[in-house]
């Protein structure tokens, strides 16, 4: 009896070491030729599938006091009492068919009676194990979720993913896409492993009983050799799914692109560019999923054929031959109860069981077999959300990876271009109301240095009016200060990003209230907190000569589209309002009046100053002039200069150059004429 025992346990663990083994795919096998030194093949089942799993695993799964764990435990004993019903259910089936060979209709109606009794916790059990895996997957995704967010919107990543690195795209289809699917392929794949390993084993276990050793021996052997060749015949499933969900990305990006610039497309009339760059991705996207299901044509007839057809047959003869011939392996104890009783319907419900066990044992090994497929899709989401997981910590802590262009790629291929400015970090302190520049590079994050070393001291009441040609280094100023992008050299003193306030030319309008368009990125609470009522706020609004918005628009609580019902010039004031509203210390002005009138802009400018607010206005505007003492000049090559303002002084300046650029043009009209006239005459 030990020695049986022995064997079945031997049997099993050859069955599990067979299982492991088919999800191993071998890098050789998978790898292509021109895979790059360092590079790593995409949603291998491999070590790093292990790591990756157990890192998103610990997230889906806090603790084993959680609500997780809780679950999972009882999603587990369901699965083990549903294994208990399916041999029961089993046994009754034999003896049902028994009774009726028998013609004992009394144990007939008996049997009939006992199945209908093990409908109503057989249908319970599997109504509760569905309920019980959704909920599994709607807490992992919750909590992948919450742990995603709480990295991607924290310190600006959410800006930094986009414009500083450049390894995600479309973060958000990996958010609101790829961490459902996990969660839910994570959900499954635990009752597609657990609820079939269990089954094998159990049935095993009574085959075992019945059938003697041997033959259930045989069978494993048979079995472990097509699994073996299906290892080998099987596509690299994996790759393909994370390849799919790449090419969806691209294909998502493209319509994102398109309704984030549809105006200027449209004004362009550039719907048949558009067309054919989303038609090239879609195509892609198709060829690809074709070339899947191919595949998946020919795996799933071999898959069914092995699992359902040459498996059942097997079963069938190893059920059939204690009937049919006494001394064939493992039929003695069959024999020897037929000895015992020999009935024909002893030997139908023996047949009639064992023939459903090996049945239920062949499902459950065609499931393990079918789970292989799940599981490789399974790695090949587990590896987008830990990439995605990966580049929220990297850009947490300042690491970028951002393609370099133009000069820059150029001068990083230089042996002796020195370090890399990128690479290098400055020094940000944190002031009490002053805001200075001590050598700090302008560098865009692909590389391009803008101004070498910048400098300059302003301090509260120093308002400070910055011009200069575009792309000179303006608006990347304006992003280093705002903390948007990092500091690759030199000093920064600032104050706390709560006392800089930034008002572009195109406000955001956040989804909200009319009265969160004004306190935005406050909500009414902090509003309360702060003190401050609906009536100040409308004041707010008569500075900006915008009052009449409330009634116009249906009250502080009205909730549109503001993005849409509103005009230009009431963005822009709406801005200012924010702007009075919080009252910072510094205002990042970026051409944030060009849509309103200069008597508006005359108010707001002047309301501003008495509030104490210091100015750091772009524009090129000369009536902003005025409410600025301090200018920075960029030159459009790399220079700049800093100095004091004399609003009036400069626009006697700019007036007496443009008179003589006129004279100039003149004589130089003069001397063509005068030139005409000489050839004339000759």
């Amino acid at each position: 009896k030990n020695i049986r025992r022995s064997i079945v346990v031997l049997v099993c663990i050859g069955l599990i070491s067979r299982l492991r083994q088919m999800i191993k795919l071998t890098t050789s096998e998978r790898k292509p030729k021109d895979v790059k030194s360092g590079s790593r093949q995409k949603a291998q089942l491999d070590r790093q599938f292990f790591e990756n799993m157990r890192r998103l695993v610990g997230i889906a799964i806090p603790g084993l006091l959680s609500k997780e764990f809780g679950m999972l435990v009882a999603h587990t004993v369901l699965l083990i009492f549903r294994t208990f019903l399916s041999v029961v259910v089993a046994t009754l089936d034999g003896q049902i068919v028994s009774s009726l060979v028998r013609l004992q209709g009394r144990e007939f109606l008996v049997g009939i009676a006992k199945w209908m009794g093990m409908a109503v916790p057989a249908t319970l059990t599997n109504s509760l194990l569905g309920y019980v895996q959704t909920m599994l997957a709607i807490r992992f995704r919750q909590n992948l979720t919450e742990h995603v967010h709480a990295k991607y919107l924290a310190n600006n990543t959410y800006y930094a993913v986009g414009n500083l690195d450049d390894r995600i795209k479309n973060a958000d289809q990996l958010i609101a896409v790829d961490v459902a699917k996990f969660a839910s392929s994570l959900a499954e794949i635990y009752s597609n492993l657990a609820k079939p390993t269990l089954d094998a084993f159990v049935y095993n276990v009574q085959l075992a009983r019945s059938l003697g050793v041997e033959s259930l021996f045989g069978i494993m052997v048979i079995i472990q050799a097509s699994m073996g060749m299906l290892r080998v015949l099987t596509p690299p499933f994996g790759q393909l799914v994370a390849q799919e969900q790449r090419l969806e990305g691209d294909f998502y990006f493209a319509h994102s692109r398109l309704i984030e610039n549809a105006e200027e497309i449209a004004l362009y009339r550039g719907h048949e560019a558009e067309k054919r760059t989303i038609s090239r991705r879609y195509m892609r996207l198709v060829r690809h999923v074709n070339r899947v299901f191919r595949l998946n044509v020919f795996y799933g007839m071999l898959e069914d054929f092995v699992v359902k057809y040459f498996w059942g047959a097997a079963g069938l003869v190893a059920c059939a031959a204690p009937v049919f011939a006494e001394r064939l392996p493992g039929a003695q104890r069959a024999v020897a109860a037929v000895q015992g009783a020999s009935t024909f319907g002893d030997r139908t419900r023996d047949f009639i069981t064992n023939r459903r066990l090996l049945l239920s044992g062949s499902d459950a090994l065609g499931r393990m077999m079918y789970s292989y497929r799940e599981i490789v899709e399974l790695a090949g989401f587990a590896e987008r959300v830990t990439e995605l997981l990966t580049v929220l910590d990297d850009v947490n802590s300042g690491n970028y990876v951002k393609a370099r262009v133009g000069k820059s790629a150029e001068k990083s291929l230089e042996a002796d271009s020195g370090p890399d400015i990128i690479s290098q970090r400055g020094q940000v302190i944190e002031s009490a109301d002053d805001v200075e520049f001590i050598k700090v590079p302008i560098v865009s994050p692909n590389g391009d240095v803008l101004v070498e070393q910048l400098s300059f001291h302003v301090t509260p009441g120093r308002h400070l009016l910055i011009v200069g040609p575009n792309g000179c280094g303006k608006s990347s100023m304006f992003r280093i200060l705002g903390g948007l992008w990092p500091v690759y050299g030199g000093t920064l003193r600032k104050p706390s990003m709560s006392q800089i306030f930034y008002i572009p030319q195109r406000p955001y309008l956040p989804i909200g209230t009319l009265r969160d368009q004004i306190i935005y990125p406050d909500n009414a609470s902090d509003m309360a907190q702060k003190g401050i009522v609906d009536a100040e706020l409308l004041d707010i609004l008569r500075v900006v000569q915008l009052e009449t918005i409330v009634e116009r628009e249906g009250g502080w609580d009205a909730v549109k589209p503001w993005r849409d019902a509103l005009s230009g010039g009431d963005k822009q004031r709406i801005a200012m309002a924010r702007l009075f509203y919080h009252r910072p210390q510094y205002a990042i002005m970026d051409e944030c009046t060009s849509t309103v009138s200069m008597d508006v802009e005359k108010i707001m400018y002047t309301h501003a100053t008495k509030l104490g607010i210091t100015l750091l206005t772009v524009s090129h505007r000369q009536s902003l002039w005025q409410y600025h003492n301090y200018i920075l000049q960029y030159d459009g090559q790399g220079g700049y200069m800093f100095s004091k303002l004399d609003p009036n002084r400069r626009i006697a300046l700019m007036e007496e150059k443009q008179q003589i650029e006129q004279e100039l043009a003149l004589i130089r009209d003069m001397e063509a004429r005068l030139g005409e006239l000489e050839s004339q005459s000759v």
